[in-house]
């Protein structure tokens, strides 16, 4: 069902940009606007931008742009409706809409589908939990029995699955409330055997997994009996929505906590992030027995560059902590570890101490991650020559991943006094190591770098040369008219006895009216597009707000007007340095006219050129003559231009 017109206003209207951008990326206030590292591609130095005066976004590295509704499509991949009502639920906006039909749920797409069904999923597990008997004496006694307050089960959203006599207690369910056999099993929820479909799930208590809008992409499923033949864990297998190399679970609960203390810390599984949370400490996600990803760690770069891994006291657990931390390196990230006693992991461990003892425990035993791996590689080599060699090479490459220069240098001095070696010794390593890694990125490993052709390429044609004329121009009164379309000017005008009269008109009516008169329009579709909306609008007696196009569902006009009304620069502050700059607004008549007449003069000439040509291939005396009539009116009115040009620039 749509959502009526007046509702999407409404939503966009109340949806703040830096609000919503914000639960996904740490912004900084610059200027006007917050910046802070782009979601959308890997970059070191923030190129992404909000603008809170005009409600969008806009990244100057990837070129990604538009309003709330736009990121959250980018960004979460919802389709327009999906983020209209993802911003509804955030700003309390109710939306008008009917109980959904078996028929309407089969024509959803399949990412809707799959999110759909997911939450229902959601409710039922919950629902079986709390209260169908099989769910409270099993699956909600056995939370509590490992020491999970209700609070806790309620916030995380833990369920039951039914273990039923044929373990389809689910399938049956979603089956009855319209959902297809084949999306069942497309999502992972059930699984096809020799006797029809059953639960994935039966017989276990749920861990649904949230995306960072809090959506359900996924479970976890754990088995309450020891069963050798069934794995302890079962999880969702990947699919449109859930990717496990991109997630990480409790994000969605941990991720302003984690903005807030510039810091996050990385668990193993689900009991130690809900343990940790119970206890207060909630800047806490699990990589859920993955290996940590690439993918995984920009998710956290997002809010912190600094991440405490937290492992279990075991030699398994230690060894744990050397995974994945080279790309964490990489990243330029910040790396702890913090090992626990043998006999305990941090579900354990927070269950048995209170919160300020485990935080204070996790502070005094933080390492940086470059003195852990140095010391825990050490006293594996013991006084082996070889293996200590080993290690020297181990810990100098993993120096080496790391991009900031002087974190360098710093760790090669703390690696100089930990191995006893000397400084210059390891600096001439990393710099073998540094410099084989350039080679292999030239692609001249072992070869050299080959000499440059001494042949002059042919010259190509170049983007610029394939537009059409006026083409830069015609941007620019599309932006003139984005920005500036409601502001009043003063315009001269002779009145019905040839005097002088001043009347008020928008720039928007200015620039529509001018270009209609000598029956130009713009050539490129987009701006065309956009020139129609004014148009419109003031044939219907009013001038569109930006978020008509901000906001717009023909994506090409949204993408341009988020371009054209992003101004990442704020010159006010200027003045107290005795630099004086002359902005638009300040003499925006003349800068209107000034484009305008420009951008007419260029496609006069265009017109007066073409018909010169055809002038030239014409025989006949009677087109001539309109021809030449033609070429006249055309000159007259190219004086007529030049001549407000040079009115105008004189001012």
């Amino acid at each position: 069902m749509a959502i009526p017109r007046e509702t999407v206003e409404q939503i966009l209207q109340a949806a703040r940009i830096e609000e919503v951008v914000g639960e996904f990326v740490t912004l900084k206030k610059r200027g006007s606007n917050l910046w802070g590292n782009c979601p959308f591609h890997n970059e070191k130095t923030p190129s992404f931008s909000v603008n809170p005066a005009r409600n969008i976004f806009k990244c100057f590295g990837c070129g990604k742009a538009g309003d709330s509704a736009k990121f959250l499509m980018e960004h979460e991949h919802f389709t327009y409706p999906e983020a209209l009502r993802y911003l509804a639920k955030k700003y309390n906006i109710k939306i008008e809409e009917k109980q959904q039909t078996a028929e309407e749920i089969m024509q959803q797409s399949i990412r809707e589908k799959m999110f759909n069904i997911n939450e229902f999923a959601d409710k039922y597990f919950v629902d079986t939990l709390w209260n169908t008997e099989e769910g409270k004496t099993i699956g909600l006694e056995y939370f509590r029995e490992r020491g999970y307050f209700d609070p806790i089960i309620e916030k995380f959203h833990l369920g039951y699955n039914p273990d039923s006599a044929h373990w389809d207690a689910f399938t049956e369910h979603a089956k009855k409330n319209g959902y297809s056999e084949e999306l069942l099993e497309q999502i992972g929820l059930s699984i096809k055997g020799s006797k029809g479909l059953y639960d994935r799930y039966h017989g276990r208590v749920m861990f649904p997994i949230h995306s960072l809008t809090g959506r359900v992409i996924g479970f976890g499923g754990r088995i309450l009996v020891n069963d050798k033949k069934s794995p302890k864990y079962q999880n969702s297998p990947e699919s449109e929505i859930y990717d496990k190399k991109q997630t990480l679970y409790g994000i969605y609960f941990a991720k302003n906590a984690i903005a807030r203390q510039d810091e996050c810390i990385l668990v193993e599984g689900y009991f130690d992030v809900l343990r940790m949370h119970q206890i207060g400490i909630e800047n806490v996600v699990a990589s859920s027995g993955t290996s940590l990803t690439m993918e995984q760690i920009r998710l956290v770069k997002r809010y912190t560059k600094n991440i405490t891994m937290l492992y279990d006291g075991d030699a398994a657990g230690v060894h744990a902590a050397l995974r994945g931390t080279d790309m964490i390196l990489s990243e330029g990230m910040n790396v702890r570890v913090v090992v626990l006693p043998p006999e305990h992991d941090p579900d354990t461990f927070g269950k048995e101490f209170s919160v300020d003892y485990v935080s204070n425990y996790l502070k005094e035993n933080a390492k940086d991650f470059i003195r852990f791996k140095t010391e825990l590689l050490l006293k594996d080599a013991e006084n082996d020559p070889i293996k200590r060699g080993q290690v020297i090479r181990d810990i100098v490459e993993t120096i080496s991943v790391i991009p900031d220069s002087i974190f360098r240098i710093t760790y090669v001095k703390e690696c100089s006094r930990l191995l006893d070696m000397p400084e210059q010794t390891l600096t001439n390593e990393l710099n073998k190591i540094l410099r084989a890694k350039l080679k292999k990125s030239l692609g001249v490993e072992g070869e050299a770098i080959p000499e440059p052709e001494t042949t002059t390429p042919k010259q190509e044609e170049t983007v610029e040369d394939q537009l059409p004329a006026g083409y830069y121009q015609e941007r620019d009164l599309v932006r003139l008219l984005l920005m500036f379309g409601k502001e009043m000017i003063t315009e001269e005008r002779l009145d019905e006895n040839e005097e002088k009269v001043y009347e008020q008109v928008s720039v928007a009516q200015l620039i529509i009216d001018e270009l209609k008169m000598d029956g130009i329009v713009f050539t490129n579709v987009v701006n065309k597009k956009i020139f129609d909306i004014f148009d419109k609008a003031l044939d219907e007696g009013y001038i569109p707000d930006d978020q008509v196009f901000t906001s717009n569902e023909d994506e090409t006009i949204a993408q341009l007007a988020a371009d054209l009304l992003f101004s990442p620069y704020k010159l006010d502050q200027w003045n107290k340095y005795s630099i004086y700059v002359t902005q638009e607004e300040n003499n925006l008549r003349a800068t209107v006219l000034s484009s305008l007449y420009r951008y007419k003069d260029l496609i006069i000439e265009e017109r007066r050129k073409a018909v010169e040509e055809e002038l030239k291939n014409t025989t006949d005396a009677a087109d001539q003559m309109i021809l030449l009539k033609q070429k006249k009116e055309l000159d007259d009115i190219r004086k007529q231009i030049n001549k407000e040009l040079g009115i105008v620039i004189a001012k």
